[in-house]
């Protein structure tokens, strides 16, 4: 049977092909009303990183993403790598919103029935687009990974004493920079908290395990003897104590650990015992004729070679055989140079101060004693002065005895005691020759025989005198004493006229009155505490450049009877 809408007749097939323009018609008219409605607008429920810029124009879209975002597009990001977090600036980063591209990213393809669909029955969100500086990038990535970036501690063996100590490996990390870069990418704008950045573990180069077995091996067998150096007929021992104290286990390279030996500091010493004194080097010096400073010549000599000394006695050592190296010689430049000495602009007195005591005590031979080590010092441009330094421990075998110094509040009997007699008057030649003050501590209870509020003390290896040659000369120390006095005179190149004021003295406080009994107290006369102040006044031409402050409290010494 035919089916009546087939029948061939005329009239049917215009109503079928009317049909079928109709079919055709509607849907294509209804996309060409609504792209006509579309154009030049951003499809609607459109939404950028949760702003909605749907239906409008590109320019009111542009306007509207720079004026939601910018805030959160300018705000600090926070990278959190492993235990440290860092905040960083988008600006930094080289990152930046796109409002153009966005809009342009949104309204890409909305003009095509597929797009035009979505318009109709659908929602996009879509992310920001961003600028991207790769050198700036790159440049704030690399300056947060200096902050999180953490070499591996390596292991190694130290010793206390005698004892090894076995310093245990530990872990590293590092910043991986180019996953750090992509996540601060991905995240900027559209992200909330804190940006995980990935980190990696660098391992040390030796394993906890060697280093045990190095301390308990091969670390004890190194300081288990004392270890001779040679040259020629002389020698010298290094005692284990010496060893250990300038020896440690270091990573060799190869997974293991070597003994690296410092023999930076033996220079003197080892000199002294090695090398025939007259063919030592000796430094220029000064001699003071009719008032004016002479330079005495130089001499190069011979000395160990302290940098070849270091991988001699470690081989030595990491071979467990013979305890005998012979030590490397070296032509050996003196520390002052004639030339070197003649340039250095010492050519007047620049400071002098004299102070006062009684004869004969056992302190004076201290005071002479550390004034005799002192005479001669060159303390060049830059340097810095330490007494303690410069003298060393005061003992019996360099010539100091027993005298009183205070102590815990007490006057006791100590060796090298009243050698603060010489640090003040150092101290007050410092004060009036124009030097940099770097350290001095005045006395607990004001002397008499020192100016108030300019004297200092000492003691080993603190308290300490340290005063800078903050001058572009030298600086020549000589002492000289009598039997009553002591005096220190610094000769250089004038640069200041120095004056000395004092504030009268304030807060002044009574002392209080003691009885102690036993062999080992000493009385106590009683003086009574206050403060000062004392100004130095740098001159020029008879004009003030500017003046120091020194402020200074004493306190009550009390009067103590002894039974």
């Amino acid at each position: 049977m035919r089916l009546p809408f087939l029948r061939r007749t005329p009239r049917g097939r215009r109503r079928w092909v009317a049909v079928v323009i109709v079919l055709i018609l509607v849907p294509v008219l209804g996309y060409a009303a609504t792209a006509v409605a579309l154009a030049g607008e951003v499809p609607p429920r459109t939404r950028v990183a949760g702003v909605d810029i749907g239906g409008l124009s590109s320019a009111d879209a542009e306007a509207k993403l720079v004026r939601e975002l910018s805030g959160r597009a300018a705000a600090p990001l926070t990278l959190d790598a492993a235990d440290t977090e860092v905040r960083v600036r988008p600006g930094d980063l080289g990152l930046a919103l796109d409002a153009a591209a966005t809009v342009a990213a949104a309204r890409d393809g909305s003009m095509t029935p597929v797009g035009v669909a979505r318009s109709l029955f659908g929602q996009r969100d879509l992310r920001p687009q961003v600028t991207i500086d790769r050198r700036r990038l790159a440049a704030a990535v690399a300056d947060v990974a200096k902050k999180v970036d953490r070499a591996p501690r390596e292991g190694g063996v130290a010793y206390r004493g005698l004892t090894p100590e076995p310093v245990l490996p530990k872990d590293g990390r590092r910043l991986d920079r180019e996953g750090a870069a992509r996540a601060v990418q991905q995240a900027y704008l559209v992200g909330s908290g804190a940006i995980t950045v990935p980190v990696r573990t660098v391992a040390p180069r030796v394993s906890a395990e060697r280093v045990r077995e190095v301390a308990a091996t091969s670390a004890r067998e190194a300081v288990a003897a004392p270890l001779t150096l040679t040259s020629g007929n002389r020698e010298a021992e290094l005692s284990p104590q010496r060893i250990a104290a300038r020896l440690r286990y270091v990573p060799d390279g190869r997974g293991g650990l070597r003994p690296r030996f410092d023999a930076s500091d033996l220079a003197a010493d080892l000199d002294a015992k090695l090398v025939d004194e007259d063919r030592r080097p000796r430094d220029a010096s000064f001699e003071i004729s009719a008032g004016v400073p002479k330079v005495m010549p130089s001499r190069t000599g011979t000395g160990v070679d302290v940098a070849a000394l270091g991988p001699a006695v470690s081989a030595a050592l990491s071979r467990n055989g013979s305890r005998s190296v012979e030590a490397p010689m070296r032509a050996t430049e003196p520390r002052l140079t004639t030339e070197k000495a003649a340039g250095l602009g010492i050519k007047e007195k620049v400071g002098s101060f004299t102070t006062r005591h009684p004869c004969c005590a056992p302190r004076v031979t201290n005071i002479h004693r550390i004034a005799d080590l002192v005479d001669g010092h060159v303390v060049l441009p830059g340097e810095t002065f330490s007494l303690n330094e410069a003298v060393g421990r005061r003992d019996r075998a360099r010539g100091f005895v027993e005298a009183p110094m205070i102590l815990n509040n007490r006057f006791v009997n100590d060796v090298g005691g009243g050698v603060s007699q010489f640090a003040t008057t150092m101290f007050n030649a410092v004060f009036f020759g124009g030097f940099e003050d770097v350290q001095h501590v005045p006395h607990q209870y004001y002397i008499s025989r020192y100016p108030a509020g300019r004297e200092a003390t000492v003691s080993y290896p603190q308290p300490d005198l340290r005063w800078r040659n903050d001058s572009p000369y030298g600086v020549l120390i000589t002492t000289s004493y009598t039997r009553t006095s002591i005096t220190v005179q610094f000769w250089s190149t004038k640069r200041f006229e120095i004056e000395s004021e004092s504030s009268p003295r304030y807060d002044v406080r009574d002392f209080p009155s003691l009885r102690e009994s036993g062999p080992e107290c000493i009385p106590m006369g009683g003086v009574e505490g206050f403060k000062i102040d004392v100004w130095r006044i740098f001159k020029k031409d008879g004009e003030t450049v500017r003046k120091q402050k020194f402020h200074t409290v004493y306190a009550p010494e009390p009067r103590l009877e002894c039974d």
